[in-house]
């Protein structure tokens, strides 16, 4: 665990994204992959999810890291908020399904879903995060929220966790607010 933890500290260091991430009015790529809540398995898919409301979209590192355990946190104790507004919070990493079950009860408190993001969701997504010029295997820290016609209407990339929660939450509001008028 200290290596990783080395290697992740080294490579956010060096590390900018393969590509600029998606750009906001882009369509969001949909997608279906598997996802844990509350320690159980199962399927996520986008277009379902978006049927019932906005989707904040957020990729992380990988999980029970510093930074993405201080993120899962705050979301988790978020999590009503969003709810409030008629969003539904998933995170992705390319972590295995094992581990995002541990990651959804111990770190998102079973308050939110992780899935996998496989490759080809890490490529569509622009998400990759790439070092010295090599792709690290991990995602970059990128937050999308996704309206219910399937559009990003914003984007925030920053491997600093901090912002992320907050700039979300106001882009939600945002949208619930442009909705009611």
């Amino acid at each position: 665990m200290k290596k990783l933890a080395a290697l992740l500290a080294a490579a956010a260091l060096a590390a900018v994204p393969a590509s600029a991430a998606l750009p906001m009015g882009a369509k969001a790529p949909m997608f279906a992959t598997q996802a844990a809540l509350g320690g159980k398995a199962f399927g996520f898919n986008l277009r379902t999810a978006l049927a019932k409301g906005p989707v904040v979209l957020y990729f992380y590192p990988k999980a029970f890291t510093k930074g993405c355990t201080l993120e899962a946190h705050e979301f988790a104790e978020m999590t009503p908020e969003f709810a409030k507004y008629g969003a539904t919070v998933i995170g992705m990493s390319n972590d295995d399904i094992e581990t995002l079950k541990r990651f959804s009860t111990e770190e998102c408190r079973d308050k939110f879903a992780v899935a996998a993001a496989t490759p080809k969701i890490v490529s569509a997504y622009q998400a990759a995060l790439v070092s010295e010029g090599k792709q690290t295997g991990l995602t970059e820290r990128t937050s999308y929220v996704i309206d219910r016609k399937g559009r990003i209407v914003f984007v925030h990339s920053d491997l600093d966790y901090k912002d992320h929660v907050r700039l979300t939450l106001d882009a939600v509001k945002k949208l619930q607010a442009k909705r009611r008028t």
